[in-house]
C-alpha cells in the first residue's frame, strides 16, 4: 500500500528567478516521488506566496507545478489543498480544472484508522488580534469583488503587498507555546486525535504526548521537510 504524503510553505514568486527555479526544481522531483509512491498527497497551505484567480485568468510562472499536479491527479493520487495565510483568495480552479479540493478551513479526517487534524497553523497566535482582522478583511467577498474588478497587472503589486503584510503580522511571533499552535495540539489530544499536522511556523518540529504527535512541517525555503505516513508512524522527512 502506497503512503501519505504532507508539505507546506513553498512561497513560489516569493524569491528572484534563479532562487524560484531552484526551488521549484526540488518540488517537482519531490512530487516525482509523490507519484511514484504516494496514494494521498496533502498541500497544508501557502504553496504560493500570492494566488488570486479572475474568471479566465491565474497567475503566470506556475505552469510547471500546475501540470505536476494535474499529472498526479491523472495517476490516482488524491491531492488535496488546504489554505494558508497566503491563499486568500483561492476560487475554483485547483478543484474544477486540476480536480483537486480546496479546504478553506482546518478540519478533521481518518487515514487508515488514524484521527488526523490538518490545520496550515495560521491565528492560533495568542492574543493575535491584527491578524485575525487582517483575515476576515482578505477573504471578505466584498474585498475579493473590489480586487476582481481591475487588471490582473495593477492588481499583482496590491497582492504582493497584502502577502507582505500578512507575513508581518504572523512571522514575528515567538515559537514555542506562546504562538498557541502546541496548546492547540494537545487539546486535540484531549479530544482523541491521534496526530496534529500543521504548517505556517516554517520551523520543523515534532511534539510528543502519550501516544499523540503534534508535527509541524517546517518550509521549502530553508528546510525542505514533508511528513510521510505509512498507516502507522508519521515521520518528519528531508527531501535532498
Amino acid at each position: 500500500m502506497k503512503n501519505i504524503f504532507f508539505f507546506s510553505d513553498v512561497h513560489f514568486g516569493l524569491h528572484d528567478a534563479l532562487r524560484e527555479k531552484e526551488k521549484e526544481r526540488r518540488v517537482l522531483s519531490f512530487l516525482t516521488h509523490v507519484d511514484e509512491h504516494g496514494e494521498q498527497l496533502f498541500i497544508m497551505g501557502d504553496l504560493f506566496d500570492y494566488w488570486f484567480e479572475y474568471k479566465n485568468v491565474i497567475p503566470r510562472g506556475y505552469h510547471n507545478i500546475l501540470s505536476k499536479l494535474s499529472s498526479l491527479v491523472e495517476h490516482g493520487v488524491k491531492v488535496h489543498y488546504i489554505a494558508g495565510n497566503h491563499d486568500f483568495w483561492l476560487k475554483d480552479f485547483f478543484p474544477n480544472d486540476l480536480g483537486i479540493p480546496v479546504y478553506k478551513d482546518p478540519f478533521q479526517i481518518e487515514l487508515r484508522g488514524k484521527k488526523f487534524f490538518l490545520h496550515h497553523g495560521d491565528g492560533l497566535a495568542l492574543n493575535d488580534t491584527g491578524y485575525l482582522i487582517l483575515k476576515k478583511i482578505l477573504r471578505s467577498p466584498i474585498s475579493i469583488f473590489l480586487y476582481s474588478l481591475f487588471h490582473p497587472d495593477w492588481t499583482a503589486p496590491i497582492a504582493k503587498g497584502s502577502s507582505k503584510t500578512s507575513r508581518a503580522y504572523t512571522g514575528n511571533k515567538d515559537f514555542g507555546e506562546t504562538d498557541g499552535m502546541i496548546k492547540f495540539a494537545e487539546e486535540k489530544f484531549h479530544e482523541g486525535i491521534d496526530f496534529v499536522v500543521m504548517g505556517h511556523r516554517h520551523k520543523p518540529l515534532e511534539h510528543i504526548v502519550g501516544k499523540s504527535l503534534y508535527l509541524n512541517l517546517g518550509d521549502w525555503l530553508t528546510y525542505n521537510t514533508y511528513a510521510e505516513f505509512d498507516g502507522t508512524k508519521l515521520e518528519l522527512k528531508t527531501w535532498i
